[in-house]
């Protein structure tokens, strides 16, 4: 069965997580990636986290169903290939500092005079351009900048990153959908490609509610507040009788009231106060108090079979084993098991989103470095003994 993308060719120049990430999603459903990494030490991705066998184990996530070939880009021949990869490309995804493929030049004026038809996404700290445009911005940069990082943590408390890396990741998303729009776009306007310019933390911002118009209306400059839902009540975070932890939204109308049963308090279920949210608001220490109060007294199972019982949103705060053991996350393909090279098994994230007639897949593990580039570069008609040379120079 074709995927959505069979027959999309993309050509990666990213490293790390954000170019990378948006090629991978590319990549489940069809897309070929070819992936260009620097010769001897590849994307830095490889050594990032836990290591195995000299390899992170991130990054058989992050690169499979991707070709690797190696190339250093700052010397003539490699960029030469480049410009020859990028005649038969569809998409080129990269993720550099802005100026860095122009001083190359491999930038997005070069690459379109050689195909006009080319997609490319540039993922940066501060996007192409803006009175920022040079300088280097990480993913945890463009949080703090969107807004992110300031509504992070316990009110009060030093603002804390989320825990993984959701600023690039986030890029990556809108990178995805860029690149889809524009292929569109091109089928729609007799084959004329374009460029994404995809910002770190416009990227995060494009997320963050009400904050803007919440700040020109009101002056509202919203803070942390922990692991309560500001402004929507009830919705927090409540101790059980064993010390974990149980997510209560009971902030609709009828959750509320229903809510309020389970935990024998009627009275406030029924009090027209408290009817809507605007009222629960002025009076969510209250709420919350005796929610915990009721949490307080039974383990977390018990609170969740109730809650569930009585169709009330909630669950528990699930780390890594809860996900790996999970029977849903089964049930839905989420947890895949793999092998290593070395034969050692893992497990691996599934695919979204969930298409019903063409599904993403897992075609191919992640590659070892380099291992597409005889390929690559003898279909691009470029002889052994050429390649051997630039092995020696150290081009490849």
């Amino acid at each position: 069965m074709n995927k959505p993308l069979s027959g999309i060719r993309v050509l990666e120049l990213g490293q790390l997580i954000a170019g990378p990430f948006a090629a991978k999603m590319l990549g489940e459903f069809g897309a070929e990636i070819i992936k260009v990494e620097p010769p001897v030490k590849g994307d830095p991705l490889r050594k990032w986290r836990l290591i195995h066998d000299g390899t992170s184990v991130w990054w058989q996530v992050q690169s499979r169903n991707k070709k690797s070939i190696t190339l250093d880009l700052r010397q003539a021949e490699a960029q030469a290939v480049i410009r020859s990869l990028v005649k038969e490309v569809d998409v080129v995804i990269e993720n550099f500092k802005p100026g860095a493929l122009e001083g190359w030049g491999l930038g997005w004026e070069q690459l379109q005079a050689i195909n006009p038809r080319l997609v490319m996404l540039r993922v940066s700290g501060y996007g192409q351009t803006g009175p920022y445009r040079d300088l280097p911005g990480f993913g945890a940069i463009g949080e703090a900048m969107g807004g992110l990082r300031h509504l992070s943590g316990e009110p009060g408390r030093t603002p804390v990153r989320v825990g993984v890396s959701i600023g690039d990741s986030l890029s990556a998303l809108h990178g995805v959908i860029g690149v889809l729009l524009a292929l569109r776009a091109r089928d729609q306007q007799g084959g004329q490609g374009q460029m994404i310019d995809v910002a770190l933390h416009e990227s995060v911002f494009n997320m963050m509610e009400s904050l803007l118009p919440e700040y020109a209306v009101f002056g509202e400059v919203r803070q942390a507040a922990g692991s309560s839902l500001p402004g929507i009540a009830p919705s927090n975070a409540y101790r059980c009788k064993d010390n974990k932890y149980v997510l209560i939204a009971g902030n609709g109308d009828s959750i509320f009231k229903r809510l309020m049963a389970v935990i024998g308090r009627n009275d406030l279920g029924n009090d027209p106060a408290l009817e809507n949210n605007v009222g629960r608001v002025r009076q969510v220490d209250m709420i919350d108090a005796a929610i915990s109060q009721w949490t307080g007294e039974h383990a977390l199972d018990d609170v969740l079979a109730a809650l569930n019982a009585n169709h009330i949103p909630a669950g528990k705060i699930y780390d890594v084993a809860d996900i790996a053991d999970d029977p849903h996350y089964q049930a839905r393909g989420m947890i895949l098991d793999s092998t290593l090279p070395d034969g050692t098994p893992i497990k691996l994230p599934g695919i979204v989103p969930k298409l019903s007639a063409t599904p993403g897949e897992v075609r191919s593990a992640a590659p070892a470095l380099g291992q597409h580039t005889d390929e690559v570069l003898a279909d691009l008609g470029i002889d052994e003994s050429t390649r051997q040379a630039w092995r020696k120079r150290g081009i490849i």
